[in-house]
């Protein structure tokens, strides 16, 4: 029923899972009716009432919701308006459910933010057309927000998001008590690499060397930014500080394995890089100790990049 093309799968770095779908319902009978209609071609997730509802939308963001307006307790109407209050949720499309017809309440609900209307009990036929609507729409729009977000020449994401994302990636570690690392990582002897060689061979170095940073993530929630000119910086959620130390060496590893010749270093005949790995909770000698905000964790990081660099480069270093 739904297909996400290839051109926008590549486009956003998306993984080609099927679309997810919160059915948000207090009654039982309703999810289940939903449910059988998407099993086959969606992540159906449920919740029977509304604060659940804006927890799976906060945590485990879904491409859409059906949504029931008559609900005790929070109604549809006001989760719908707590979801566009939300910076991190007021994308998610919002078709409401529901067994009335009332003009006004489908104005009132048009108003709170949702994009359409499907009345009980449903057509199978009606909502798979119009779910299936409102999910191209909602990808080609992710599409456009994706590409403001990208770097021009290397294609993994730029600055701008990075600082973004972290923020989010550190509000939910720290409401979850989660994991979370950064790695910082600077390419080896860049300007005598483009004194030597030209820029346009630097740049398609650059290029080479995001393709394999970015292929070697290993979650989808993984996520690698270039950090601005030769330095690239990974964000990687529920990841320990061991578990980002090793992914941090296997990452100096495949970039030596590239072997794009580097006459002028001084550390190997090929270009390198080095890196600095930080935690939010890392252990010393003294216990556990937990960076006070996402500043740190990345000041943490560039420190151990710097000690990288000035200890011979071609390495991670994680103190």
């Amino acid at each position: 029923m739904i297909d996400r093309t290839s051109q926008i799968d590549t486009l956003l770095g998306a993984d080609t899972g099927k679309p997810k779908l919160l059915v948000v319902d207090d009654q039982a009978i309703n999810i289940q009716v939903i449910h059988q209609i998407f099993a086959s071609d969606c992540q159906v997730f449920m919740a029977t009432n509304g604060p659940q509802a804006l927890a799976i939308c906060k945590d485990n963001p879904p491409d859409l919701v059906l949504l029931d307006i008559v609900m005790p307790g929070i109604d549809g109407l006001e989760v719908c308006a707590k979801l566009q209050a939300d910076e991190a949720t007021r994308n998610i499309p919002v078709i409401f459910v529901t067994a009335h017809s009332d003009p006004a309440q489908e104005t009132e609900g048009l108003l709170a933010g949702a994009v359409d209307f499907i009345s009980k009990p449903v057509n199978p036929a009606v909502v798979r057309a119009r779910v299936q609507t409102h999910l191209t729409l909602k990808f080609q729009s992710d599409l456009l927000r994706q590409l403001v977000f990208l770097d021009g020449l290397t294609g993994v994401y730029n600055r701008r998001h990075f600082d973004q994302q972290l923020d989010k990636e550190w509000g939910r570690a720290t409401r979850n008590e989660s994991a979370l690392s950064v790695i910082l990582i600077d390419v080896d002897n860049f300007k005598r690499y483009n004194d030597r060689y030209g820029h346009q061979s630097g740049d398609d170095c650059l290029k080479s060397i995001a393709k394999t940073l970015k292929k070697a993530m290993r979650r989808s929630a993984d996520m690698v930014a270039r950090y601005g000119g030769e330095e690239f910086v990974c964000i990687l959620p529920d990841t320990s500080f061991q578990e980002a130390m090793f992914l941090a060496q296997h990452l100096e590893g495949q970039i030596r394995a590239l072997e794009i010749p580097h006459e002028d270093s001084d550390i190997s005949p090929w270009v390198t890089i080095s890196l600095g790995v930080s935690a939010r909770v890392e252990s010393d000698d003294i216990g556990l100790t937990t960076a006070t905000d996402q500043a740190e964790l990345v000041s943490r990081a560039d420190a151990r990049l710097y000690r990288a660099k000035s200890s011979g480069r071609g390495q991670a270093c994680c103190d």
